[in-house]
């Protein structure tokens, strides 16, 4: 009965497995209880979202949030703080943290530093390396992981895996899908000299060149074959690796993200310099279009931030002394709206990137779609709003991003978050309340 919800969400078009269509959505115990035409009565809170479009929350799959180790570069609160001022609900944040996460011990602390401190729901990434390698079936299954990641190039330490014999070991211990770097770490020493005493950063592709990525690519599904282990593809930035894919559907799924999207070389690097340095690299526009055609072929799941910042100190060194990666958490979905209004996407192709395809390639439970029984996440957006990004809206503690300046169609109106207005109107009018997404491998038994 409505005296009995928690929150109504009125007036606004609504996107349901059944479509988009008028609709109110009713919210108990941070459950969705009923979807319909439905009369406000006596729910304890009314959202109105009257002139607006309620999506299912966007969850991004792909965060570097740099705590423990690098906090001057971001940290879990500032960079979730980022996140739902962007509309996403939830984050999987990646290992290559100091120290590294790579057993138990350094889970459980990334999950005690983010209580009380997030601000969207989060889970994190198992690091790959050769001393846990036989332990990766027994971590990936710990509450909170979201699984296991190889860096098959561009890491340091133990977490750079590249020999196959230590790959293969990772890929035959555990069940859950491996989310994979494909760049080939030997080919990147070998043309290292191609940079090493100095260039411009235009070079950041010629070095870490399509082969580069082909090879890896090639190497990693042949490994995981033979090992009968689901993957999943991070950051593809080639068109010449779709069609590879593409023919081994059965076995992987594959992330693109909204840089290598919106931005093309040379173009990118002449206005932005080492600010648009990151790994795989930004290529020119016959791979933007190849991803684009990925997308619209729908061999692309999914949509991730690889949101990855440094400070501008570090990145005002000298190329290629210069760290790669750049924030993106919080102009994920500013950047998909403006495509969606360019005719690039469609609203449920949107949809789809941003939450069913996160729920399907990781196994999460009650999330990715606006349904009854499902968590109530929702982000809120205004598909016509024009706005221009801008270093005041800027969440991240890096405190830039490579799109500040631009103009966009369709904007984050509200955060909703297990039926909680998290962020409303750029504001933030409560306290975090994250908590670690689960998924159907990690349920508790019992």
């Amino acid at each position: 009965m409505a005296e009995d919800w928690d929150l109504l969400i009125t007036g606004g078009e609504v996107f349901t497995p059944a479509g988009l269509a008028p609709a109110a959505v009713a919210v108990k115990d941070g459950r969705i209880v009923d979807i319909g035409d439905l009369n406000p009565g006596g729910a304890a809170e009314v959202f109105d979202a009257s002139g607006l479009t309620v999506l299912p929350g966007v969850i991004d799959t792909q965060v570097h949030f740099r705590e423990p180790g690098l906090d001057h570069k971001e940290n879990l609160e500032s960079g979730t703080r980022a996140a739902v001022l962007g509309g996403v609900t939830a984050v999987f944040e990646m290992p290559n943290t100091n120290p590294a996460t790579i057993d138990a011990a350094a889970l459980n602390d990334k999950l005690s530093r983010a209580r009380g401190r997030a601000w969207c729901d989060h889970a994190f990434f198992i690091g790959a390396a050769a001393e846990n390698a036989d332990k990766l079936g027994e971590l990936e299954r710990l509450p909170g992981c979201c699984g296991v990641k190889i860096f098959m190039g561009s890491s340091t330490g133990s977490l750079l895996v590249a020999d196959d014999d230590t790959l293969l070991a990772a890929l035959s211990s555990g069940t859950r899908r491996v989310a994979v770097h494909s760049e080939d770490e030997e080919r990147l020493r070998e043309r290292f000299d191609l940079v090493r005493d100095g260039a411009n950063v235009d070079q950041h592709p010629v070095w870490r060149d399509e082969e580069t990525a082909l090879r890896s690519t090639r190497r990693i599904l042949k490994l995981a074959r033979k090992a009968g282990r689901r993957l999943h593809v991070l950051h593809i930035t080639t068109a010449d690796e779709m069609p590879i894919l593409a023919a081994n559907k059965d076995l992987t799924t594959v992330e693109v993200t909204p840089q290598h999207l919106t931005l093309a070389a040379p173009d990118c690097y002449e206005r932005l310099g080492t600010l648009a340095q990151m790994n795989p690299p930004i290529r020119d526009e016959r791979h933007r279009a190849g991803l684009w055609e990925g997308v619209r072929r729908g061999i692309v799941d999914v949509v991730g931030s690889d949101h990855a910042p440094h400070s501008r100190e570090e990145k005002a060194a000298d190329y290629p002394r210069t760290p790669s990666g750049m924030p993106g958490v919080q102009t994920l979905l500013p950047l998909l709206l403006d495509h969606l209004n360019a005719g690039r996407l469609t609203l449920p192709r949107l949809v789809d990137l941003t939450s069913a395809g996160a729920q399907r390639i990781y196994n999460i439970a009650r999330k990715g779609r606006i349904a009854v029984g499902y968590d109530a996440d929702f982000t809120v957006v205004d598909l016509k709003a024009r706005r221009e990004i801008t270093g005041d809206w800027l969440a991240s503690q890096c405190g830039w991003s490579p799109f500040e300046g631009m103009t966009v169609t369709g904007w984050p109106k509200a955060t909703i978050i297990r039926g909680r207005i998290v962020m409303r109107e750029d504001e933030l009018p409560g306290d975090p309340l994250g908590e670690p997404v689960q998924f159907m491998e990690t349920l508790p038994r019992g």
